[in-house]
């Protein structure tokens, strides 16, 4: 059944709730799951256990990450000192020689005793008894031979340091990562310069997974360290990776990678690279919203306390407008933002709003206006739009009826904002056997998801219509003034009801926008953005004038979602503008048409007089044409 939105539908619950004096951990709110498996590829040292974090940003993946890094207990951290040294057998290739936590420059102080006749080469290593060590000392030629081969190039000293360490790599490249020579040093071990992988040996190294994948050659380089690092804890043969000219051995401890990046590069990275998920093996999921309940508002006030530390003090109808605005960025009622920058940005802008009107505290209306203000601040091109509508540049009829053409309901995209727009959609139909023609395909127009979704009416019409006869038409179907790429299938239903007006030859009700994804069956599925999209078919009214008989068509789904501006909410209250929520094209065609659908009878007719008769009868008639011609 039809349901009409009322006001008292709209409005948002907060009960009593003091927000002021609320008590809040200083956590990470609402990722409850991708903190449990971030802990856990935290917790298991083994081969392959390495960490994609994936999320949309300003989700707190990298402070989340920052946060349990710092929880693990120094004990477990198993700290050490690494240097590269001398290879007698293959200068071109230094040795890794790796030490205790702070027995590196003891080390080095050693090798100035040996080179000095202080210490005899048994006595040092019998100091110094660790991997590699001994080899190396018996291969040291005599001082006058080589002097710089007594030199250490120590790359990793950890003597002062209290846990594993995280090093966060901002600027990837290959240098930056890996190291590189200098080319006026002789010895090779002497001219190495570390990069950050080493840097995060035995600890974490966080990288955009993203600016790894757009530097050529970087991510199979990764890939080929995280190799060695395994290789070199089992193996004293294994070489490293051609820096120059030189080739050092990789460090024999594990740094354990953390990619951060996007939910579709880590889908691009698991179906295309064999190797992904076998280095990868942990994917921690940062999810964009989490449920309205107390633990995660408590969790918000908490953040924007913090953030508002330099503010002034938020209201607790201020807290209110924030949670509400939170809501309505999740694009769910029941739902918060787990963005949380978004929100302390707003914050900031109502601290200005309040401050200049000399307000000791932020309320709510300070925030409804820095909520405005980032309105206006990106409504040139939806200003010109509508301006372009009520001068008769753009060709939209906002009251009336008219045979093959409806309102839809489009979002376009400006950076940070969007908003929405009315599009007129328009359809013919002719006898012949071409089908439907989705015009923007045909002028290179036209996404993947836009041309399913023309695919399925034809699907519906065999469904509904069709049963007994061949369908046979040939229907166009196109956005009317739109010069930009259409993708999306939130506009099948429209353009599904002006094909059956088409057909029918059914006036529709200009005064109504439709938005809405539609299946073969003919039921309605919830679509994006649906906020942007009312209030910018709200707009265009306005401006060229309220009627009273003006709305829009939603699916029912997307009551959940509605969070309207409170100026929407007032003249759905007043009776001036409409919201109607449907669940099947019939309740749509019936709204639009004001005339009956009509079900099928004992003899399988729809009854003399109604939409889905004329429909019927109409594509009946294309066949018979068709078959004519």
């Amino acid at each position: 059944m039809v349901k009409e939105i009322t006001k008292e539908d709209l409005q948002l619950d907060y009960g009593d709730l003091d927000y002021r004096n609320m008590d809040g951990e200083d956590e990470i709110v609402g990722q409850e799951m991708a903190l449990e498996a971030l802990r856990l590829g935290f917790m298991i040292d083994r081969p392959g256990y390495n960490i994609y974090v994936s999320g949309d940003e300003s989700t707190a993946r990298m402070s989340a990450v920052k946060r349990e890094v710092g929880k693990i207990d120094g004990e477990i951290s198993n700290l050490f000192d690494a240097a590269y040294a001398f290879n007698a057998k293959n200068p071109k290739s230094p040795l890794c020689l790796v030490f205790p936590s702070g027995k590196a420059e003891q080390f080095q102080k050693g090798l100035d005793s040996l080179a000095e006749g202080k210490t005899s080469k048994e006595e040092l290593k019998a100091t110094f008894p660790y991997n590699k060590i001994a080899h190396f000392i018996d291969l040291l030629p005599s001082k006058d031979e080589n002097a710089n081969a007594y030199r250490l190039n120590i790359i990793l000293n950890r003597k002062d340091a209290k846990r594993r360490p995280l090093v966060i790599e901002s600027h990837p490249s290959h240098d930056a990562l890996f190291g590189f020579a200098e080319k006026d040093v002789r010895d090779a071990h002497l001219a190495y310069n570390a990069g950050s992988y080493q840097m995060a040996s035995g600890g974490f190294l966080v990288l955009s997974a993203e600016e790894i994948l757009a530097e050529k050659g970087l991510w199979t380089t990764l890939k080929r360290y995280i190799n060695m690092s395994e290789e070199a804890m089992t193996s004293s043969a294994v070489q490293g990776e051609l820096i120059g000219s030189i080739r050092p051995y990789p460090i024999a401890k594990r740094t354990k990678v953390i990619l951060i990046g996007s939910d579709d590069t880590y889908d691009m990275l698991a179906e295309k690279d064999e190797q992904f998920l076998r280095l990868f093996k942990i994917c921690p999921e940062f999810d964009y919203q989490m449920e309205r309940n107390e633990k995660n508002i408590r969790g918000t006030v908490a953040y924007l306390k913090r953030n508002g530390k330099d503010l002034l003090p938020l209201s607790n109808s201020a807290y209110q407008e924030i949670l509400r605005y939170s809501s309505w960025f999740s694009e769910d009622r029941n739902m918060l933002t787990t963005q949380l920058s978004i929100l302390g940005d707003l914050e900031n802008e109502a601290d200005i709003a309040a401050r200049k009107k000399s307000k000791s505290e932020i309320d709510g209306e300070a925030v409804k206006e820095a909520i405005e203000k980032r309105g206006e601040l990106a409504s040139l091109t939806e200003d010109r739009i509508n301006r372009e509508i009520k001068d008769g540049e753009i060709l939209i009829s906002l009251e009336g009826m008219l045979i093959g053409t409806l309102n839809g309901l489009a979002v376009i995209d400006r950076g940070l904002a969007s908003f929405g727009t009315p599009t007129v959609i328009s359809a013919t139909a002719a006898p012949g056997n071409e089908g439907i023609i989705n015009i923007e395909h045909e002028a290179g127009l036209s996404g993947g998801i836009h041309d399913k979704g023309l695919l399925i009416l034809e699907g519906y019409l065999r469904h509904r219509y069709a049963r007994t006869f061949p369908l046979s038409l040939y229907a166009g179907i196109c956005f009317e003034q739109s010069y930009g790429e259409v993708d999306g299938d939130s506009a099948s239903s429209a353009e599904l009801f002006a094909l059956l007006s088409a057909i029918g030859e059914i006036p529709l009700r200009q005064d109504i926008a439709v938005t809405g994804s539609v299946n073969q069956m003919g039921k309605l599925q919830p679509v994006g953005a649906i906020n942007e999209k009312i209030e910018g078919f709200y707009n265009a009214c306005k401006t060229s004038g309220l009627t009273g008989k003006q709305g829009v068509i939603i699916p029912m789904q997307n009551i959940q979602s509605l969070i309207l501006p409170y100026e929407i909410e007032e003249k759905i209250g007043e009776g001036m503008f409409h919201i109607y929520a449907i669940s099947s094209i019939d309740e749509g065609m019936e709204l639009l048409s004001e005339r009956k659908a009509g079900e099928r009878g004992a003899k399988g007719l729809f009854p003399v007089g109604t939409i889905n008769r004329a429909i019927e009868d109409g594509l009946k008639r294309l066949y018979a044409s068709s078959q004519k011609n």
